[in-house]
């Protein structure tokens, strides 16, 4: 099919030919895109008095530090996992306030792909009887200058969330909206 259109200084001719079949780089694309899922993590970005509330952790034989993170469980809205995740590595009980930003990481050692939802939130209180979840060492509080010179934070998300957090990014919680069936 050709349509041509014009304006007051030209006419252009385009040439639109209806696709039947995808190509073979379509095809391509579709079965990449089928096999590959990123990990869509939450974390929470915990501050009092100038410091920050992270995890010294061990992952892949490392020790290294991270916000309270992880995986966003089925059946749980996104903040509720940055709350759980929160308790389950620190102990303590925080409150959401707003969601800091969205990151996009690629793990270049093993190319997974992560998609963190960040928050920011103020800790409410601890329970220290509480049992910290495998692989989590302790829960400690940094101050921003401790944690730029710390060489083992886990990722670059770590220090990005929290340079976003001191700039005063942060978006309404209402931003994301929970849709039940």
């Amino acid at each position: 099919m050709h349509i041509t259109t014009t304006d007051n200084h030209s006419q252009t001719n385009l040439l639109i030919k209806p696709v039947s079949e995808p190509t073979d780089h379509l095809n391509q694309s579709l079965e990449t895109s089928i096999d590959w899922l990123p990990h869509v993590t939450v974390a929470m970005v915990v501050e009092s008095e100038g410091r920050f509330l992270l995890v010294e952790e061990e992952s892949d034989g490392l020790i290294v530090f991270n916000q309270p993170a992880g995986h966003w469980d089925e059946g749980e809205t996104l903040v509720e996992a940055a709350i759980r995740e929160t308790l389950e590595e620190t102990r303590w009980q925080v409150v959401p306030e707003a969601m800091i930003g969205l990151y996009q990481y690629t793990n270049p050692s093993t190319q997974i792909t992560y998609l963190r939802v960040c928050f920011s939130g103020k800790p409410s209180h601890g329970d220290s009887a509480r049992s910290l979840d495998k692989g989590i060492l302790q829960a400690v509080w940094l101050s921003y200058d401790e944690i730029v010179a710390t060489p083992n934070l886990r990722s670059p998300m770590v220090l990005r969330c929290i340079k976003d957090y001191l700039t005063g990014i942060r978006y309404p919680l209402t931003l994301i909206t929970h849709l039940t069936s």
